[in-house]
């Protein structure tokens, strides 16, 4: 019946036949959903199914936890992040209750297990280290010192005191409240492993069982000091396993070392300091440290070298080049995410500046009612009188709800009323955003622009723009006259892209004659820096042994144009 009921779901959200590939899929995520805490377990006994309904919400539960756009649906980045490398502990523990009562309640800043160590010094030791042929660059000392470094961490802001039990004299390691080992596969604790990759870790929570406060760590999984695109960073994991150790649970705050999710290296480890959650949520446990911390009698902590510097993204990667060339069809800002589109697929960036993934997810499998097959997106921005994300493509538009489009669309480009100053009516939108510096939206096309405000839009009747437009598009000063898109970022700022940079207008500003262009690649796409190159030449001013003085000559201009005509813009 189990069985029946996946294939209905999948059939259900999927909205057609469904493959045996797809089947497997939905299979393995509800396996995912039931490992971490999402769902309980099935009970024949008591007719305790999976029903729809409570399969969607612990879709969407999990989504609100790992940072996603909360659908109910296994959509794409929903299963790419099943998919990533992570803890092996349950997101949420306890009975279904207490998941139904999690549900119900706002997120919480932190997360704790209810258990913790009634002593403040605590032991610890290495039952196995990294195995040489798995992890070459990690000698069982360097492990040692990445360790203390990493209960440092929490000692540093709670009153707990650490301390290492070395191995004796014949080479057995003592044992300790907190044992450290690196095992693989089946290693009889209940938690397996699963290889290089899916998790990397768990550890177990303080307690009086015999396992209690053990930490185990995946030895087929490639550990380094400072990890990289093709290793993982032993320091963020053991960190994050010895927040477990010491009674804290998964956390979905962002951000923090408690995330589920393998978020990458810290960088300087020595000068490593808690996110505030992470640092509330050990101190509720054992208090606030006053005092500096015990180094468990060692007259100073071994000095690590410094970590190799971290490798740009592997060209293997078949996007690679894709995504560090630039070029993108559209960039848009939704809901607080950076999104970049280019021929049928896209990237996204978070908040904090991190990629979701350098491999650019399909449209088709994240935008549900755009037409099969669509390689390219004129232009995106997400309207804020009601959330809705508005697609342009050629003369077409559509008007979506979160990740599906509303029924009647697409419509016709020329429900926006826009004619261009020779009377043609508009068959393409090339850039959009919403300025913050007045909340009013912006189209661009063929060198020109229209403003509209949409807070004015009556039911039922299409919106028009406003009286004295198109305007020309060289009113943004300092900025390409074609762009390739535009959002509104960070404090309100104006970003134009083009090609592989973009240009920042401060502060709703527009008159500022000199923007320095930077690399989209490197600050958005976490793209290695290339080799010096000669500043991009701006593209309004053709390459001339005079250029200087006509730039300058051209900005007097340009700077009085602007004057007259700032105050009817803004």
């Amino acid at each position: 019946m189990e069985v029946h009921l996946l294939v209905w779901l999948a059939l259900t959200l999927m909205g057609s036949s469904i493959t045996s590939a797809q089947s497997d899929q939905y299979s393995k995520a509800m396996d995912w959903l039931g490992r971490y805490g999402y769902l309980p377990p099935p009970d024949p006994r008591t007719g305790n199914l999976h029903t729809k309904e409570g399969i969607e919400q612990a879709i969407r539960v999990m989504q609100r936890f790992g940072g996603l756009q909360e659908t109910g649906v296994l959509d794409s980045e929903t299963i790419r992040l099943m998919s990533a490398r992570r803890c092996s502990l349950p997101d949420i523990i306890g009975s279904e209750d207490r998941l139904r009562r999690k549900r119900r309640r706002r997120r919480k800043r932190y997360a704790l297990s209810g258990l913790k160590w009634h002593k403040t010094d605590l032991t610890w030791s290495v039952h196995s280290y990294p195995s040489p042929s798995q992890s070459p660059n990690l000698p069982d000392i360097l492990v040692d010192n990445i360790l203390r470094s990493a209960f440092k961490a929490w000692s540093n802001v709670a009153p707990l005191n650490f301390h290492h039990v070395a191995t004796d004299s014949g080479g057995t390691a003592a044992g300790g409240d907190i044992r450290v080992s690196f095992n693989r596969l089946f290693h009889d604790d209940g938690y397996p492993f699963d290889g290089q990759g899916g998790t990397l870790a768990h550890a177990f929570f303080p307690g009086s069982a015999e396992v209690a406060g053990d930490t185990h760590f995946d030895d087929q999984e490639v550990w380094s000091y400072g990890g990289d695109s093709s290793s993982t960073d032993l320091f963020a994991v053991a960190v994050h396993e010895f927040g477990h150790a010491l009674g804290l649970s998964h956390s979905s705050s962002d951000p923090s070392i408690m995330k589920p999710y393998y978020q990458g290296g810290v960088g300087d480890i020595v000068n490593f300091q808690l996110a505030v959650d992470d640092k509330l949520a050990i101190q509720q446990l054992y208090g606030v440290r006053d005092t500096a911390p015990s180094d468990g009698g060692d007259p100073h902590l071994p000095r690590l070298p410094s970590p190799p510097p971290p490798r740009p993204t592997q060209l293997t990667d078949p996007s690679f080049n894709e995504r560090c060339q630039g070029g993108f069809d559209a960039v848009a800002n939704i809901r607080g995410e950076v999104f970049f589109f280019k021929g049928a697929q896209f990237w996204r960036t978070k908040r904090d500046g991190s990629l979701v993934s350098n491999r650019p997810a399909q449209i088709q499998n994240f935008w549900m009612g755009l037409p099969p097959q669509t390689n390219k997106i004129d232009a995106v921005y997400e309207r804020k009188s009601d959330s809705h994300i508005i697609f342009f493509i050629e003369s077409q538009y559509w008007v979506f709800k979160d990740t599906e489009a509303m029924s009647g669309y697409p419509r016709p480009l020329s429900d926006w009323g826009m004619t261009r100053r020779n009377g043609q009516p508009v068959d393409k939108v090339e850039a959009a955003f919403i300025w913050a510096h007045n909340g009013k939206t912006y189209l661009f096309s063929g060198g020109e622009f229209w403003r509209f405000d949409e807070s004015q839009k009556r039911q039922g009747v299409h919106i028009q723009p406003e009286s004295g437009y198109p305007r020309d598009n060289s009113l943004w000063a300092g900025v390409p006259s074609h762009m390739d898109d535009i959002i509104s970022w960070g404090e309100g700022d104006a970003y134009f892209f083009k090609d592989n940079f973009y240009w920042v207008l401060k502060n709703g500003g527009l008159n500022q004659e000199v923007v320095t262009p930077q690399s989209t690649a490197v600050d958005w796409l976490r793209c290695p820096a290339p080799p010096a190159e000669p500043t991009p030449v701006d593209p309004r001013f053709p390459k001339q042994c005079n250029c200087e003085l006509n730039r300058a000559s051209s900005f007097i201009n340009l700077s009085w144009l602007v004057l007259a005509l700032v105050v009817l813009i803004i």
